[in-house]
């Protein structure tokens, strides 16, 4: 049996609402001009979005105590080193489909948009299936564990967005016009609907996150049981996606070791999983471990960077 969550409806209806309140604001006030994100604008929105995350996580620990307290940083912490990574993915891709500096914004917004109502089907099915199979957590653990190794053996692994199957299929389905035509999505030309050149990257985008979020919402999983508090600390994780994209964009390859450190964050948070029948680990000690292991390996690719040809 799970325990309770502290997510009552008004809870729920509440950080939905002030998400999309957020939303609104960021597209139709401060981005409501397409333009390129500096990194200086890039930097404030990422403080931002980091200091609301903060500001939550001390409202949970003041009224649902230390445990939901620290749970929530944990999770915060491993979904937002998660979207780290996930950000040389969308530098690829953007970079595949020669989408221009002013137009990334908007595909990043509504694709993190879908990726929300996608992650919140995604947390509540588990939460569902966790309640209903316990045995389920020996699946979410093992395959933590089989991702977490794979990162370890296999970092080196190319991405090629342009083969991606779906988009293959969508390409033969929808017309699709080469132009991005002022950053829509869609056009209407003499009475037929075509797709412009940026609604197949967003498809990609959609489909990549979808993959993410596969490994990301079990790990959040083994940290707590708690439905709200994944969804929470994962929204808030991915709400400042954007942001951490334009602002860490170009130094990707600088942290070189940081998938090592996901690896083993991913493992352990896996055994976590995996063992919590018969040993528990309190939520301080994973915490501990958790930094440790990002810390590290971000540390590590500042002091000891791969050689060229190595990394």
């Amino acid at each position: 049996m799970l325990p309770q969550s502290i997510g009552t409806p008004l809870l729920w209806t509440g950080f939905t609402g002030f998400v999309l309140c957020m939303l609104a604001l960021d597209l139709l006030v401060f981005h409501k001009r397409e333009h390129e994100i500096k990194p200086k604008e890039a930097l404030a929105w990422s403080i931002g979005w980091v200091s609301l995350a903060l500001l939550f996580n001390v409202g949970v620990y003041h009224f649902f105590g230390a445990v939901r307290g620290l749970e929530f940083f944990t999770g915060y912490l491993i979904e937002l080193a998660l979207s780290v990574d996930n950000l040389f993915v969308f530098v690829l891709i953007f970079n595949t489909f020669h989408v221009r500096p002013a137009y990334q914004h908007r595909v990043l917004f509504w694709g993190i948009l879908g990726a929300q109502v996608m992650r919140a089907v995604f947390i509540l099915l588990g939460a569902a299936l966790l309640q209903a199979f316990h045995w389920v957590i020996f699946v979410f653990g093992g395959f933590l564990i089989f991702t977490g190794v794979k990162i370890l053996l296999d970092r080196g692994t190319e991405v090629h967005p342009e083969k991606n199957p779906v988009l293959r299929l969508f390409g033969k389905i929808v017309p699709t016009l080469p132009d991005s035509y002022g950053g829509r999505f869609t056009v209407k030309l003499d009475g037929k609907r075509y797709a412009t050149a940026l609604l197949p990257v967003l498809v990609v985008v959609e489909v990549t996150d979808l993959m993410f979020a596969v490994d990301s919402i079990p790990a959040i999983f083994a940290v707590t049981n708690d439905p709200f508090i994944v969804y929470t600390s994962n929204i808030f994780a991915i709400l400042g996606l954007r942001a951490l994209y334009f602002l860490l964009a170009s130094a990707m390859g600088k942290f070189s070791y940081l998938k090592v450190g996901l690896g083993l964050v991913l493992s352990f948070v896996g055994a976590k999983m995996v063992l919590a029948e018969w040993v528990e680990i309190p939520i301080k000690i994973s915490l501990a471990v958790v930094v440790a292991l990002l810390a590290g390996s971000i540390l590590a690719s500042v002091i000891r960077p791969p050689r060229p040809g190595n990394s």
